[in-house]
């Protein structure tokens, strides 16, 4: 992947980590969903570790070629 694709795919997870952590909030605060409210977070927190991984070997691959 190039550094630009690492980039988009951290956005991409980014955005839906934050989907999916709105998803969270209003599950919460409805009695009949909580029950997939760890789910629910615990995909928002997968799609958030995504996004950090992409984000640093994006970072590391602009180091590496000599851009800041």
């Amino acid at each position: 992947m190039t550094r630009q694709q690492h980039i988009d795919q951290a956005t991409t997870a980014a955005n839906r980590a934050a989907a999916l952590a709105e998803e969270t909030d209003k599950a919460a605060h409805h009695a009949d969903q909580r029950a997939i409210v760890s789910n629910l977070a615990a995909a928002s927190t997968a799609w958030a570790n995504a996004a950090r991984a992409h984000a640093a070997i994006a970072a590391v691959m602009a180091e590496t070629n000599g851009e800041k």
